[in-house]
């Protein structure tokens, strides 16, 4: 994606050709900031910390972090620290422990001589993959909203609503709920999308909205609760969101607020589709409410709000008394059922395990 005149990745080496750079997400919409990361330690922090999100980016921040522990110190024992380190930061997303297994089963019959070069090259093959899985999700969904500007009236605008954050940010680029949009929009197909605030990070407000007026893409901040409303009276034609953990039998295990919106687009016939690419998928959960560990995040996210003060500086400012605790699950399980479709890289796959078997027969068990 562009910034400025400038094509970005979120992800790249430095011109040193062993560090890595990586956009601090934390800063934006209001900073346009790159940080410098050194070692695993480093992409550790800036993973649990959130300076990258998104399960696709994840995943290959974590592999770069592999490399740049192997660059130091390429023994088992230090592959197998990393593996183990870089685990923990966050457990919901699959794409983390996904491109960790990689990391290590192509690493570890390699003598430690070799790996770090080995290193550097599997995760820049894992962020190369991960542009051409989310570039193939965007031309499947784009036939689903060729479809529906179709029933509609000529230059009548095909309203998708989108939660959090699952755009070029959240990838290495194009994104995955936001891929199909762009070239929607680069087809000439008139798109317009409410953009869920995405409370308490507020991922859709600052990072969702920053992305799409960056690409010229008309679009609409609401607040969380709007969306249901927005349905009822025929305004949302569409809903695409990413996931961070797709079960064996079609479970969507999202940013907090999705499962809302999936029973609020039932609830209206609006079809509820959900774009991922297949590391996404985690072929040993089937159910998800039970199985997937939910990350539950610092009470501060909720309690206190970020924005730009009227002298330009930007600060946290609280929004809750003092004495009251806050909780904060940071991701909901939407079951199958509600699903209208996921968007793969292969295709579109009924949310069930036949679905899903049907697109991926190599990989479902």
């Amino acid at each position: 994606m562009k910034v400025g005149e400038r094509h970005y990745r979120t992800i790249w080496l430095n011109e040193d050709r062993w560090s890595v750079d990586l956009i601090d997400q934390r800063k934006l919409p209001h900073e346009f900031v790159v940080v410098n990361a050194q070692s695993m330690a480093d992409i550790a922090v800036a993973i649990r910390d959130m300076w990258v999100r998104g399960a696709p980016l994840i995943g290959v921040a974590a592999a770069y972090g592999v490399a740049l522990q192997m660059r130091v110190d390429a023994s088992d024992a230090s592959l197998d620290e990393a593996w183990e380190r870089l685990n923990e930061t966050r457990p919901t997303a699959i794409n983390l422990r996904w491109a960790l297994d990689a990391m290590r089963a192509y690493l570890k019959p390699l003598p430690p001589a070799e790996r770090a070069d080995a290193a550097y090259a599997k995760a820049a093959e894992i962020a190369d993959e991960d542009v051409e899985l989310n570039r193939a999700i965007g031309r499947n969904g784009l036939e689903i909203i060729r479809e529906i500007a179709a029933r509609k009236k000529p230059g009548e605008k095909v309203n998708i609503l989108t939660h959090c954050n699952a755009g070029w940010l959240a990838t290495v680029d194009y994104g995955t709920a936001t891929a199909p949009i762009y070239l929607a929009a680069e087809a000439g197909i008139p798109v317009h999308v409410y953009v869920d605030e995405t409370r308490p990070r507020n991922q859709g407000a600052f990072l969702t909205a920053w992305e799409l007026a960056g690409h010229g893409v008309p679009h609409t901040l609401i607040v969380d609760n709007a969306g249901g409303h927005l349905m009822q009276h025929g305004e949302v034609d569409m809903v695409i969101v990413g996931t961070d953990r797709t079960t064996a039998q079609g479970d969507v295990c999202n940013k907090i607020g999705t499962y809302l919106k999936a029973l609020a687009a039932q609830d209206n016939g609006v079809p509820f589709y959900v774009a991922l690419p297949s590391p996404t998928i985690d072929w040993t959960v089937n159910d998800g409410v039970k199985e997937i560990p939910i990350e539950e995040r610092s009470p501060d996210e909720v309690s206190l709000v970020a924005g730009r003060d009227e002298d330009g500086s930007v600060r946290s400012v609280r929004i809750s008394p003092e004495a009251t605790p806050a909780a904060n699950p940071a991701f909901d399980v939407t079951p199958a059922r509600l699903v209208t479709g996921l968007i793969t890289e292969r295709g579109v796959a009924k949310a069930s395990a036949e679905g899903l078997a049907k697109l991926f027969p190599d990989r479902a068990r």
